[in-house]
């Protein structure tokens, strides 16, 4: 059966090499789209069965380049995170291939489009951006060895795990985690990759974000300063210096895209202070610079860390990096717990970012960032849900409301692990202390653009990529709260997006992942979790 549609991306005829599929479309058809390559300018497509595997219940939206155009109207409330901050009733945006054309009252948008969102009873607000994350890590989640124990140890304990991860391992752990992450409101993930054995490579993530739809950043980390060495991560989990550098430029040309818009970008991540060694610092910064992409590394996470640099380098953490060239606007570092206010001046003055991992931090029992402190001094802030073997979870919403929490409490305590003030948290000069709900939700959508060094995500605005997500105020987590809704979703239990919009597209529909069917997916990835947590390592 031939028909016309708007033409997305090209493939080969199907069930011959090459071809792509397209859509899966719902209902009884259960049938795929393939464009013949041969009729590509007459925009002819092909509907044969579609392949078991990606067989859905439901409607999933057409993917590709050219998304056609997409109205979400009637929203109660809409959070822009635009310049002036602006929260619009009855309102919604207009979007067009993947990009947003008009944000403003639902009277005056657009009467249709191809996708139409009818968002009465919801709060449209602009996609979370997560700042670090580990995805393999998702197949250690809660492994016995590392629940009761701070950072080096609980490092030791999984190191040799990752490394004995497969590809078919990486590709579930990735999917579950980017899913949770989109669940969450979340639409453009980093991860921090930086363990690369048994044949494993960031072509694995890049892989499986794709399938899911995310908005992807990936580190082409490393390690290589073994334990034999002094550092921290065995001989057989870290890998050559010149091969890493080498299959940095091999990812680098054959992923990154700076273009606005882009769906993948690649980053530079030598993994820590004590997994590294200077020269791969130095190296890895001169070859980002030459082919302008990040760099990205943990600092100051714990005060092993700080003991481990003062004893090995001689110095703090913040200093050695910045005798490495390692503090500029082109690098954010995850977590930044343990710093002092000169430190904290250096960043600003550099322009370098931080991520904030509140969820983590607590877990390890690695301490609090001082969060007010960096925003009062305009640092870049962030926020992440780290790996989900320091957390356990991938929700970022989640993270949103505990770094709100987390800042009120370090608000309270005395010195020197709070302010040097001995004022009640009460007291009227301290006012501008207290990070409030939008302060929390700012830090995740335009605060994680920034540190990214994106400009065209992390708000609602024409000419901005059309990401989005939105919440269901009807939700009994919000009953009674509603006096201030953008609040509400902070201050109350989180939930679950009902819609994720990635460029345009619907990555989750009505509460369900609308890409993958992840049933076999998650079937599949704790029959790998459960393989490698028997390993005797």
């Amino acid at each position: 059966m031939a028909l016309l549609a708007p033409r997305l991306q090209t493939g080969g005829l199907a069930g011959e090499p090459g071809y792509v599929p397209i859509v899966i479309v719902y209902g009884f058809f259960d049938f795929s789209l393939y464009l013949d390559a041969d009729h590509a300018d007459l925009e002819v497509w092909y509907a044969v069965t579609a392949p078991a595997a990606h067989r859905v219940s439901r409607l999933i939206v057409l993917a590709g380049d050219k998304m056609g155009t997409l109205l979400a109207k009637n929203a109660d409330v809409l959070v822009t995170m635009d310049g002036h901050r602006r929260e619009l009733k009855n309102a919604g945006l207009f979007a067009r291939d993947g990009m947003i054309e008009k944000v403003g009252p639902t009277a005056e948008l657009p009467a249709t489009a191809d996708l139409v969102l009818d968002l009465r009873g919801h709060i449209l607000l602009p996609g979370l951006v997560n700042c670090h994350h580990h995805l393999d890590q998702l197949l250690t989640r809660n492994l016995t060895a590392g629940q009761n124990t701070n950072l080096f140890p609980w490092l030791q304990a999984h190191y040799r795990i990752w490394a004995s991860r497969t590809p078919e391992d990486t590709r579930t752990a990735a999917l579950v985690g980017c899913a949770e992450l989109a669940l969450s409101g979340c639409t453009t993930v980093f991860d921090h990759a930086y363990v690369f054995q048994n044949g494993c490579k960031v072509d694995d993530q890049i892989t499986a974000a794709g399938e899911l739809g995310v908005r992807f950043a990936v580190s082409r980390g490393s390690m290589s300063l073994g334990q034999s060495k002094g550092g921290l991560p065995p001989d057989d989990c870290v890998e050559s210096e010149e091969a890493i550098l080498k299959d940095s430029i091999r990812v680098i040309d054959t992923y990154h895209d700076p273009a606005p818009g882009s769906m993948l970008q690649i980053v530079l991540g030598p993994c820590s202070p004590f997994s590294v060694t200077a020269d791969l610092m130095r190296e890895s910064a001169k070859m980002a610079r030459h082919y302008g992409v990040h760099l990205h590394t943990h600092l100051c996470e714990t005060l092993d860390e700080e003991r481990y640099t003062l004893q090995h380098k001689g110095l703090r953490p913040v200093a050695y990096m910045e005798a490495l060239d390692w503090v500029g606007r082109d690098v954010w570092y995850a977590h930044a717990v343990h710093v002092n206010d000169a430190e904290i001046r250096l960043f600003a003055s550099k322009g370098a970012g931080i991520c904030h991992c509140p969820s983590s931090n607590m877990r390890l029992a690695s301490g609090i960032a001082p969060l007010t402190k960096y925003r009062d001094a305009g640092v870049r802030t962030g926020l992440g849900v780290d790996g989900s073997a320091s957390n356990d979870g991938s929700n970022l919403l989640i993270e949103v409301r505990e770094a709100m929490l987390l800042a009120r409490l370090k608000m309270g305590l005395l010195p020197p692990e709070g302010p040097q003030t001995v004022l009640s948290t009460s007291d009227p000069l301290r006012a501008k202390e207290w990070l409030t709900a939008r302060n929390a939700l700012e830090i995740a959508t335009i605060g994680g653009a920034s540190v990214l060094g994106r400009s065209d995500i992390g708000s609602l605005e024409p000419g901005k990529c059309a990401d989005f997500f939105t919440l269901n105020l009807n939700a009994i987590a919000y009953a009674g709260g509603l006096s201030d809704p953008v609040a509400a979703i902070i201050f109350c239990a989180p939930t679950g997006a009902r819609h994720t919009v990635v460029g345009g597209r619907l990555i989750v529909q009505d509460g369900e992942i609308a890409t993958v069917d992840m049933a076999p997916v998650i079937r599949e990835h704790n029959r790998n979790a459960a393989r490698l947590a028997a390993l005797d390592v």
